[in-house]
């Protein structure tokens, strides 16, 4: 099913023939129109019949006319007009007569389908499915027009066809594929080869329907979809003014015109069929319709005759749809419950189930929340219930609209095949739950009086016998005798109030209660029932079930860290206005979240996303923005010290005050987002588990120790080591250490000064030259700003303070813990020949270099291990976020295949690759990089990106799944020398990092590499993309000249270089002391 529309509808008309029903089905209608499904610009209407039993063609001449009033309307006329018909395109569905078995009526039958592509969650029902039908298959192409369709069938329509409209006019039908025991029961087309209509056989003998056979020997079904061109439209039109037809519309009858009973199929287009003779129209006895020789026998010959008159020579065409497939959803139980449970349908829709062992495969659960030991056998399906088990549900059941306590379950004993419904009904102004009870085998029509009449699956007779009930006591005299019109259902004591399920369905059952009881109480016929259904309140309970349904889905997802994505959900909760418990179920899922703060940093995010919701789709401001407002200081102060259950009540307590307009709201959802990255950074520094620091030989006074590092290619897999991806999805990273230009660019050095400060120096342009800024720490408060990722030294005075150089905060100052530990100060240079938003991991990189300049210096050891997870434990204290690809591209050297597993503590793990060294010599040959002059800070794109994956975007989740799979394919092609291979897992590489951050291309990029094309095998911006350098893996060998060339003469490139490429296998190298 398609998630929204695709064919513009002018007016989408409903109609149902009971008055109350009017405002209850207006909303469905307005509902599926503000998920998506129905375009914003389409009138929606629901229109009651005038009159009940008004006839399907009766109930369409009134539908176009309030249709066509409110076009005039908004067109600014005073009458109606038909002119607004010229453009229009309308769709009028008839939703037709009670259906036993869902009390909402056939359209709004839920079916045991999920589309997980749903922007807003919902229900499918036979009214989506038919709409999507329609919208998407069946009518796109066709001119200006009035479709019609009921809505009690399922229509199956095969992809592959097609309809033409070139050169049409008149009207046309649509008719699906039946068998002939099938259509005798129903109607079919009679059509020459041309397709035009001579004849509409209802219920004729097998003789006389074998003529309508088809070559693929089925027979073409009236199945529903008829379409006016607007020219017949304009002439069905104007029956509401033309006497006897003006009586099947409400303005006929508001002037007086008698009501009157007219098909659209064997009145309407009866009447357009090459067969027919006026006399036969006019005059002809019927099935199906009214008779000119019964009671209204004058109006009806003389509306006949009016129809011949003015439709008479409009051609009628079939387009029949070999392969598809026409569904009515007829009387019988058994149909319906085997409709639910076929192949192809999903066990449990939106619905909550404490058990799932207990629901058998073949079974159906429909928007129900069940509790406890609720179990469920093949072919059963239970909608619209709350039960409390123990409950046993057998094969062929059907339970629908029942809330049953554990204390009345044991009360509700099941054989097979049986239905119960519980149906909310109004009597005047009494409200009321009315329980039925049916066999799935009964036939609800057939006299009792038949010998093969049944309730509950047995005859008539054995029912009598066991209850004492006797047949007049159910029916009138003049009633038709049948199950459907038999006053059996108990709804209300005189002196006990309202009958519940154990007196009323479950002594017909052969449970508690008693005849007398039985006798006592006022009774209903299921016909009767049906009548008397509240719409409102069957619709608000099962309203009331998917939405807390919804919420214990949600809690479940969260806790067992599903990737399923729950928009679709908290998007159909704010539209719903149940906002309010959504918000207090996520404070309550990360309160209680200590044990994972993974669960409870997503949750913080997805509070953001319902208050995004709640602002509106682009109202608001942007989502991404700044989240320091002192208002949310001390909420934020409570999870920095680990109080996360305080910390989230007082982030909801200062929510309150941010929910009255939609730029709060998007500013709260910002503060929301920077709570949740709080404890994003908590669970991370988990990685500090993994830093082991020795004792080791302290250098002399004044002796420099250096280390210099390679940068990084990352070759495929980048982004799966972004927290929280990387521990709650697990990552997988192939990247490469490389010299460019023949240097390794990153470094850093340190030395112990006499004088009790730090002395902190970063260069950029190599260590002796370029820019130099120098910031001198005499005071404690010199390191205040060690958090801020913007501050000058801002990196430098976090490896002091992470790697134990000094302790901030404390009560000792700065100078006595430098004494204290050190014997005096340190003095720290960093430099970098790499340019600003490189890509080539160059901070985190330089960061690692820092930490092990540092530690040498002050007599400690540390392993290449404990650097990479020191760095990622300093980017939480920055803020910077970040993966852990960087570091380990730069500290190790080579090839490498670098993994994180699903969970907490987040550990990186390294594999250094047995690539060959022809393979090598391979590589130094056809790697090139690009600088391309444009540069972007992966922490612009990585705030979408950890918004993205908390929303668990099907597509991001997809995407992180193809990330790791194409690591491991690049580690395999390094692994078997392939360049081939390894190509295209550059190529792949780059189309997932565009997925996952959308943006990330800017168009000189684009231009560039559209350009080198033809000279690679593939190609990457490096990082997250946005800018930096390009790297190339080319076709031929030491290729830089040809790409300078090529890029000199494509225009509008801006600055770009070309650089070499050299494989680094040594990684992080300290040089001899100076």
């Amino acid at each position: 099913m398609s998630k929204r529309c695709e064919f513009s509808w002018t007016v989408i008309v409903l109609t149902c023939q009971h008055k109350d029903s009017v405002y209850a089905f207006q909303r469905e209608l307005e509902l599926r129109q503000q998920r998506g499904c129905i375009p914003k610009r389409t009138l929606l209407l629901t229109v009651s019949d005038p009159l009940q039993r008004l006839g399907s063609g009766g109930a369409t001449f009134n539908a176009l006319l309030v249709a066509a009033e409110h076009l005039s309307a908004r067109a600014g006329y005073t009458v109606v007009t038909a002119d607004v018909l010229d453009d229009a395109h309308i769709l009028i569905l008839h939703t037709g007569r009670d259906f036993p078995f869902d009390s909402c009526g056939r359209a709004l039958c839920w079916m045991p389908i999920e589309k997980t592509s749903q922007i807003v969650q919902g229900p499918i029902c036979c009214l989506d499915m038919l709409l999507d039908t329609l919208s998407n298959q069946v009518c796109p192409g066709s001119p200006a027009g009035v479709w019609v369709c009921s809505t009690d069938m399922i229509l199956t329509i095969p992809t592959a066809h097609v309809m033409t409209w070139d050169d049409f006019t008149g009207v046309r039908v649509l008719a699906l594929p039946g068998d002939v025991s099938y259509a005798s029961n129903h109607g079919v087309y009679l059509a020459d080869e041309q397709g035009r209509v001579c004849d509409i056989i209802y219920r004729g003998t097998k003789d006389r329907i074998h003529q309508a056979t088809q070559p693929d020997g089925k027979v073409p079904l009236v199945s529903g979809p008829i379409f006016f061109s607007k020219d017949v439209s304009e002439r069905l039109l104007q029956t509401y003014v033309t006497p006897p037809l003006d009586g099947c519309t409400y303005m006929g009858m508001d002037s007086g015109a008698p009501p009157l009973q007219i098909s659209l199929f064997l009145d309407v287009l009866m009447c357009l069929c090459s067969n027919l003779t006026e006399s036969d129209f006019i005059n002809g006895e019927r099935l199906g319709c009214s008779s000119p020789l019964g009671p209204q026998g004058a109006a009806v010959t003389s509306a006949r005759a009016v129809l011949w008159k003015i439709l008479r020579g409009i051609p009628l065409t079939m387009v029949y749809v070999p392969g598809g497939c026409y569904d009515y959803l007829t009387m019988s139980g058994r149909a319906h419950i085997d409709r639910l449970t076929k192949a192809g349908t999903v066990r449990d829709t939106l619905s909550h189930i404490e058990n799932g062992q207990c629901v058998s495969q073949g079974g159906r659960v429909i928007n129900c929340v069940l509790e406890g030991d609720v179990s469920l056998a093949s072919r059963a399906v239970i909608q619209h219930c709350h039960l409390q088990g123990p409950i046993e549900v057998q094969s062929g059941c059907l339970l629908s609209g029942l809330k049953v306590t554990s204390s009345q379950a044991r009360h509700l004993v099941l054989n097979s095949d049986i239905i119960i419904q519980g149906h909310h009904i109004k009597l005047g102004e009494l409200k009321l739950t009315v329980y039925t009870v049916l066999g799935a085998q009964d036939d609800l029509e057939l006299s009792s009086e038949d010998s093969t009449a049944s309730f509950l699956n047995q005859q008539w007779s054995h029912f009598f016998h066991r209850t004492g009930i006797q047949p007049e006591e159910l029916w009138m005299s003049g009633d038709h005798r049948s199950l459907l019109e038999a006053r059996l259902f108990p709804v209300f004591q005189p002196k006990g109030g309202a009958v519940d399920l154990e007196g009323g369905a479950c002594w017909l059952l052969g449970g508690l209660g008693s005849l007398e009881q039985w006798r006592t109480a006022w009774k209903l016929s299921l016909k009767e029932v049906l009548s008397l259904t509240d719409q409102e309140a069957e619709l608000g309970w099962r309203e009331q079930l998917f939405f807390l349904a919804g919420r214990r889905r949600v809690t479940d997802m969260l806790k067992g860290r599903s990737d399923c994505s729950l928009l679709p959900s908290f998007r159909a909760m704010v539209l719903g206005g149940q906002q309010g418990e959504l918000l207090s179920t996520l404070d309550a899922i990360a309160a209680s979240s200590t044990g994972n703060l993974g669960v409870a940093s997503r949750c913080l995010a997805n509070i953001a996303d319902v208050l995004g919701c709640l602002a509106g789709e682009g109202r608001g401001g942007l989502r991404s923005g700044p989240a320091a407002n002192p208002a949310w200081g001390s909420a934020f102060s409570l999870l920095e010290q680990g109080d996360l259950t305080a910390g989230v009540r007082a982030l909801a307590t200062e929510r309150c005050n941010w929910l009255s307009r939609p730029d709060l709201l998007v500013r709260a959802a910002r503060h929301y987002e920077g709570a949740g990255q709080i404890l994003l950074r908590q669970a991370v520094k988990s990685a500090q588990k993994f830093v082991s620091i020795g004792h080791g030989e302290a250098p002399p006074i004044g002796e420099w120790l250096e280390v210099e590092c390679p940068a990084r290619l990352d070759l495929a897999g980048g982004w799966s080591d972004t927290p929280p991806i990387a521990f709650e999805h697990g990552g997988s990273v192939v990247n490469v250490a490389v010299k460019v230009d023949g240097k390794r660019p990153i470094g850093a050095r340190a030395r112990r000064i006499k004088e009790p400060r730090l002395v902190l120096v970063s260069s950029s342009g190599g260590q002796d030259c370029g820019v130099a800024r120098e910031i001198v720490c005499e005071n404690l408060e010199d390191l205040k700003d060690h958090c801020q990722p913007n501050a000058p030294g801002a990196l430098l005075k976090s490896v002091c303070v992470c790697s134990g150089l000094v302790t901030f905060p404390s009560p000792q100052s700065l100078q006595e813990q430098l004494l204290q530990r050190w014997g005096g100060g340190v003095e720290v240079h960093s430099w970098s020949l790499l340019p600003h938003g490189s890509g080539l991991g160059t901070s985190s990189i330089l960061a690692g270099a820092v930490f092990a300049a540092v530690y040498r210096c002050t007599a400690r050891t540390y392993d290449t291990d404990s650097l990479i997870h020191a760095v990622l434990h300093l980017e939480q204290m920055l803020t910077t976020g970040g993966g852990w690809q960087d570091q380990v591209g730069g500290l190790v050297g080579g090839v490498k295949l670098a993994r994180s597993k699903a969970c907490l503590p987040l550990r990186v793990e390294v594999e250094r690759l047995p690539v060959s060294q022809d393979f090598l010599v391979l590589l130094n040959q056809h790697l090139l990089l690009v600088y391309t002059g444009k540069t972007r800070l992966a922490r612009n794109l990585l705030q979408d990106v950890v918004r993205s994956w908390y929303s668990r975007l099907p597509m991001i989740v997809k995407n992180a799944e193809q990330l790791v799979d194409n690591a491991e394919e690049c580690a395999c092609a390094c692994t078997a020398g392939s360049l081939d291979r390894l190509g295209l897992c550059l190529d792949r590489s780059w189309q997932q990092k565009k997925v996952m951050a959308p943006g990330c291309e800017p168009v000189a990029v684009r231009t560039m590499m559209d350009a080198l094309r033809p000279l690679v095998l593939g190609q990457s911006l490096a990082g997250a993309g946005g800018g930096g350098f390009l790297y190339l893996l080319t076709r031929q060998p030491l290729q830089g000249e040809r790409v300078r060339q090529v890029l000199n003469n494509t225009p509008g490139l801006g600055d770009f270089s070309v650089h070499s490429v050299e494989l680094d296998m040594d990684g992080i190298s300290l040089l001899k002391p100076c």
